[in-house]
């Protein structure tokens, strides 16, 4: 079952607020420093808050990583990073005391009830193509009393998401749906590209594959040789199951496939998912890489040679390889009725994404067979939606916070104040969302053509 649901996480939410005021009021009496920058994310020490820090800390900031147990510090140790326990009493006092707090999935990758009065920064975690936040009516589910919890959680996220400096957008397309999903303005959205996939642009495609396969198959844990390797990676279903999940005969024929095509299928579950993909038997075909395994697998996509997924962000993330890309969606009416897509389906998948397993397989099996129509695909969805593709994101997204704090401290005390040589600016005759593709909405939300 799912360990997670928004409608649970947004009663949580209810009864904390007395903790949130306790934060607030003693929040107000410790100062921020002028030079702490402290890290936080959800899946562990990685995804785009690493690849701040690391550009951060060599530009000479003091940072700290805000770890959630001692996996996270091992692996905060072992990269060298100053760490504190996130929940501990120090925890708090490292964010209390900070004047930047970087986050990935939410104010919870810090320490929450000491977050008010820094320069939050929310690297976000992926490309949205399900609606997100404000957008979505997920975001704001309330198990008891909907009809008028929904409208007061709607609220409460808006005033929280006020608090964000800079959100960090790949594209202008991306920067009209991440400005109505938080309800920001532009200028806390500029355009400098995410630094969690500056890893799939830093130096050559040769040594990027090289790299990612041997990381892959350490963590593995097995040989790969020259054999075909696909990553299936579906999308957690807001605590629903998921209905990708193999019947016993499925499974046969997915291994069956694998074999004759001499293959394996790398199963990545969302950690939060509710599917039980575990198979009927043991085999070296078909293996599991959990986020217990690897945190953030954005580094080990170069060394895959298909993607196969749903409404996943990993399908923008792969377009940098470029990564041929299976899509199956066996739910799309149901998930995009109840989740709700920016734009249309097809405009990304394709007009016959797969809808079975066996669909799927057939697919699959023409990827191994001739990688190069699926490849030219996913390069197409690189251009439409990563506006810069040269490994340095991360120091674009670090000069923008560090004219923000110069701003601040010459006493401007306003966050808009992005420089237009930050990358924030948009280019001449753009709309709102910079419309890269025909029938973009001037509110961020796509529109069918």
């Amino acid at each position: 079952m799912a360990s997670f649901s928004f409608g649970a996480g947004n009663a949580r939410k209810l009864r904390r607020i007395p903790l949130y005021l306790a934060g607030r009021l003693a929040i107000a009496l410790i100062p921020r420093s002028r030079e702490e920058w402290v890290f936080g994310c959800a899946v562990g020490v990685a995804d785009g808050a690493l690849a701040l820090q690391r550009v951060a800390a060599a530009r000479g900031e003091c940072t700290t990583w805000l770890v959630a147990d001692a996996d996270q510090a091992q692996d905060a140790e072992r990269l060298g990073i100053p760490w504190v326990r996130r929940d501990s009493a120090a925890g708090f006092w490292r964010t209390a005391r900070a004047r930047v707090i970087v986050v990935t999935h939410g104010f919870g990758d810090a320490q929450r009830y000491a977050t008010t009065g820094a320069l939050l920064v929310q690297l976000w975690h992926g490309i949205p193509l399900k609606r997100i936040g404000l957008d979505s009516a997920e975001t704001t589910r309330s198990p008891v009393l909907p009809g008028l919890l929904q409208p007061v959680l709607a609220v409460l996220y808006r005033r929280a998401a006020r608090r964000i400096a800079v959100l960090p957008a790949a594209s202008h397309l991306v920067r009209g749906r991440l400005e109505s999903a938080f309800g920001l303005s532009d200028e806390r959205v500029p355009v400098t590209g995410e630094p969690r996939v500056d890893v799939l642009s830093a130096g050559s495609a040769a040594d990027r594959r090289e790299t990612a396969r041997a990381a892959l198959t350490a963590a593995l844990g097995m040989p790969l040789d020259a054999r075909s390797v696909a990553l299936y990676a579906p999308t957690w279903r807001d605590g629903e199951p998921d209905p990708a999940v193999p019947t016993a005969g499925e499974w046969e024929r997915i291994r069956d496939m694998l074999e004759r095509t001499d293959a394996t299928l790398v199963v990545r579950s969302h950690p939060l998912g509710a599917g039980d993909y575990r198979t009927p038997w043991t085999t070296d075909r078909i293996v599991s890489l959990g986020s217990d395994r690897v945190a953030d697998v954005t580094p080990l996509l170069p060394g895959f040679d298909a993607l196969i997924t749903d409404y996943s962000s990993l399908a923008f993330d792969a377009a940098l390889v470029p990564l041929p890309v299976v899509f199956f969606a066996p739910d799309l009416e149901a998930y995009t009725a109840r989740r709700g897509l920016y734009g249309r389906y097809a405009d990304v998948a394709g007009d016959h994404p797969a809808r079975t397993w066996d669909d799927t397989l057939a697919q699959l099996t023409a990827v191994i067979d001739d990688p190069a129509p699926a490849r030219a695909a996913s390069e197409h969805r690189s251009t439409a939606v990563h506006a810069h593709r040269d490994g340095r994101n991360a120091e674009r997204v670090y000069r923008v916070i560090r004219s923000l704090l110069d701003a601040r401290v010459r006493g401007a005390g306003r966050d808009d104040a992005l420089l237009a040589g930050a990358d924030g600016s948009r280019p001449a005759g753009a709309g709102r969302d910079g419309a890269p593709f025909a029938g973009a909405a001037p509110d961020g939300r796509d529109t069918p053509r």
